[in-house]
């Protein structure tokens, strides 16, 4: 099974690239099904119903969230409606929505999504995302429940994405972090095949500070005030995310691959 996984979509920009691109990419890179972070999709802080609309009509067949889910008021019962837009895994159980889903692609294979978000600097402090995601994986195991797993980890520290790396290791095909908009560059499979990468990047604007136009942010590293609101960089985009192929026995990985496309950033394209 071929699953593409596309960063952080910010603003405008960002989701009239993505949705552009995606029938596309689909295609090109033989993917059998698609998840996109939509966190920043709406002005840069959260999602609506109307995007999510036009992002499944692109081709994602999951939309992620993570610590700006709730930005948008109007989301809130359409999480409840909606199986395939999820809020973060660890939240208490009366928020609105689901943090995981078991989807099937069009030929019937089954994929568990997880949506934990991170404890370290992370705002509204969530549980514990490595107890929730333990409590998922005992309940749909991988090659049992599930024939491929996705963890995308929405957290600020590097370290803590990389234990959740190691946690998840064997138990599923892929943990992808997400949130902190820069690709990294240390997409491998970790020793008993799960995929794993620190950052997916973000799809959007790279002449800006992490996806906002550059004034404000600067202003308030210099001067410690805030003289208005951040806004998306509405510039080029670059497309940023991560091919990954299981092993349709297992579920775990035999390949990983970075994609990065347009924009400012070195290209980069799975070689398989």
């Amino acid at each position: 099974m071929r699953i593409l996984f596309l960063g952080d979509v910010v603003g405008r920009a960002g989701r009239r690239a993505v949705i552009d691109a995606l029938p596309g990419l689909r295609a090109q890179l033989k993917a059998d099904f698609v998840i996109v972070n939509g966190e920043n999709a709406a002005g840069g802080f959260g999602i609506t119903e109307a995007i999510c609309a036009e992002l499944f009509d692109a081709g994602a067949d999951v939309i992620t969230t993570g610590n700006h889910a709730f930005d948008q008021r109007e989301v809130l019962s359409y999480l409840e409606r909606e199986p395939r837009l999820l809020r973060p895994l660890n939240l208490p159980p009366e928020v609105p929505g689901r943090g995981s889903g078991l989807f099937e692609t069009q030929d019937g294979r089954r994929v568990l999504v997880l949506a934990p978000m991170g404890q370290v600097s992370m705002h509204p402090l969530p549980d514990n995302p490595f107890l929730a995601v333990d409590r998922e994986l005992a309940a749909c195991p991988l090659g049992e429940g599930a024939d491929a797993i996705v963890v995308d980890m929405h957290a600020e520290a590097t370290s803590e994405k990389m234990a959740m790396g190691h946690f998840c290791d064997s138990r599923v095909s892929l943990v992808v972090g997400t949130h902190t908009h820069v690709p990294t560059a240390d997409e491998h499979i970790l020793p008993g095949g799960t995929a794993y990468i620190t950052d997916a990047g973000m799809c959007g604007d790279y002449n800006s500070v992490i996806g906002m136009e550059k004034d404000e942010p600067l202003n308030r590293f210099v001067h410690r005030l805030a003289r208005g609101r951040f806004s998306p960089a509405m510039g080029e985009v670059t497309i940023c995310g991560i091919l990954v192929e299981t092993d349709d026995r297992t579920g775990l990985a035999q390949k990983i691959g970075a994609l990065r496309q347009g924009g400012r950033l070195n290209p980069a394209w799975p070689d398989f």
